[in-house]
C-alpha cells in the first residue's frame, strides 16, 4: 500500500447554506422540526420558503464540505467531491472550498437545477433548523469519481445526507470499493435520524458488511440505527460492528470506543452557543484530523470537541478562527 497523497477525500453534498435568526413560532407555524434537517424536493418550494426568510448571510457549506475544511484548517491534507451547477452558487461554493484549502476538481453540471442550497433558521438558543434543497448535488454521478484521488487517500469520508438520492448512492458504493481495493479506510456519518428513517437498513447493511471503519452518529441517531432506546445498549451494539464509534452528545462531551476501548471526553466551554450549524461536522474534522496525523483516541476526541466548540461560537459552519493555532494552544 502506497504512501497516501491525502488524509481525508470526502463525498458529500456542494451546497450554499443561507442562515437567518429565527423563533420558536416561526419553526411551528412552517411545520419544522427544531434542530433538524428536511429535503425540499422543488426549486419552488425552496423559493417560497427563502421568500420568508429574514435578513441572512450566505456561506458555502454541506455537511462533509465542512469537514474537509475544518481538516484543512488544521493543517491536513484534504479533498472534496461534490456535484455543483454551472451557476452563480456553484462559483461561490467552488471559490469557498478551494480558498479553504481543499482540492475540489468534480466537473460542473450544465442545466437544471441549481446549486444546492439550505435554508437554515436559527432561534435564539443556538439551535439550527435546516431545510435543504439538494439542487445540483443530487445528480453526482459515479463517472464523476476521481479514482485515483479516493485510492490515494487515507480516509474516505461518507455523508448520509447524500444517501437519499439514486445516483450519490451508486457513486458512494463504487466509492467504498476503491478505496477498501486500496487498502483505504472509510469513514461514515449518519447526519439525521431523518436519513436513518428513509435509509437504515442500508446503513445497518454496511456495517454488516464490515464495509464502515468510522462511525459518526449523535445519540438520537445512534439509538435510530441501533432500534433502541437504550443508550448503552446501542453504544454496544454498534461499536461490535465498527471499528470505531464515534458518538457526539451535545453539553455531556463525546465518546468513543475503538477496538474494545472505551474513552469519554467532556465538551469543551462556549461562553455562548450561537449557532449549533456545523458542530457535527466540524466534531468529525478534529477527530479525523487527530486519526490521521497518529493521534491517540483521547486526544482525537478532544481536538473533535475543540473544533464544535469553536463553530457553535458563531454563525456558520466554517472556521473563523485558526484552528491549527488553537489546536498547538490547547493541546500541544
Amino acid at each position: 500500500m502506497t504512501q497516501p497523497i491525502l488524509d481525508v477525500v470526502a463525498i458529500g453534498n456542494a451546497i450554499v447554506d443561507v442562515l437567518s435568526p429565527s423563533d420558536d413560532a416561526f419553526i411551528a407555524t412552517e411545520g419544522m422540526t427544531k434542530g433538524s434537517m428536511q429535503l425540499i424536493f422543488s426549486p419552488a418550494e425552496a423559493d417560497a420558503l427563502y421568500a420568508k426568510m429574514g435578513p441572512g448571510r450566505e456561506a458555502s457549506g454541506g455537511s462533509a464540505a465542512n469537514t474537509v475544511a475544518g481538516i484543512a484548517a488544521l493543517g491536513g491534507r484534504t479533498g472534496f467531491i461534490g456535484q455543483v451547477a454551472d451557476d452563480q452558487l456553484g462559483e461561490v461554493f467552488a471559490h469557498d472550498i478551494r480558498a479553504a484549502g481543499v482540492r475540489f476538481d468534480t466537473p460542473t453540471r450544465a442545466g437544471e437545477p441549481t446549486t444546492g442550497r439550505c435554508l437554515i433558521f436559527v432561534t435564539p438558543d443556538g439551535q439550527r433548523t435546516m431545510n435543504t434543497f439538494l439542487g445540483a448535488g443530487q445528480f453526482l454521478p459515479e463517472a464523476a469519481l476521481d479514482r485515483a484521488v479516493i485510492a490515494d487517500s487515507a480516509i474516505l469520508y461518507l455523508e448520509g445526507y447524500l444517501w437519499d438520492p439514486e445516483e450519490p448512492r451508486a457513486a458512494m458504493r463504487a466509492a467504498i470499493d476503491v478505496a477498501r481495493g486500496a487498502g483505504r479506510k472509510v469513514a461514515f456519518t449518519l447526519s439525521d435520524v431523518f436519513c436513518i428513517s428513509r435509509h437504515g437498513d442500508d446503513f445497518r447493511a454496511l456495517l454488516a458488511e464490515g464495509l464502515i471503519d468510522i462511525l459518526f452518529a449523535n445519540e438520537n441517531e445512534l439509538t435510530a440505527l441501533a432500534r433502541t432506546e437504550d443508550f448503552e445498549a446501542a453504544v454496544t451494539a454498534l461499536s461490535a460492528q465498527a471499528p470505531t464509534l464515534v458518538v457526539t452528545r451535545g453539553e455531556q462531551g463525546a465518546l468513543a470506543v475503538q477496538d474494545g476501548t472505551r474513552v469519554e471526553v467532556p465538551a469543551e466551554p462556549v461562553a455562548r452557543v450561537v449557532d449549533t450549524t456545523g458542530a457535527g461536522d466540524l466534531f468529525a474534522a478534529g477527530f479525523l484530523h487527530g486519526q490521521a496525523s497518529g493521534r491517540d483516541l483521547r486526544t482525537s476526541l478532544r481536538l473533535g470537541a475543540l473544533c464544535a466548540a469553536e463553530i457553535i461560537a458563531h454563525y456558520g459552519a466554517r472556521p473563523e478562527v485558526d484552528l491549527k493555532a488553537l489546536a498547538a494552544e490547547k493541546l500541544g
